[in-house]
């Protein structure tokens, strides 16, 4: 059995179902992001939560870090 990428599969038609916070494997080119909360729905990769606090915090570090820090 060889081992394949994440991306060899998906070019052999593999399919996965993946839970995960991180922005940059949400950010695979062509997946479908399904946001469970109150129900189900599909949600563009930009709209997510986890993309817009990350977002938030590379563009204003200082201001992040403050607002986290605070007693």
């Amino acid at each position: 059995m060889t081992k394949q990428g994440l991306h060899e599969l998906v070019n052999d038609d593999s399919q996965f179902v993946i839970a995960t916070h991180s922005p940059i494997i949400m950010a695979y080119p062509r997946s479908c992001i399904y946001e469970v909360n109150n129900g189900i729905r599909r949600i563009d990769y930009r709209q997510t939560e986890h993309y817009q606090v990350a977002r938030e915090f590379l563009n204003n570090t200082d201001k992040m870090l403050e607002i986290l820090m605070e007693p």
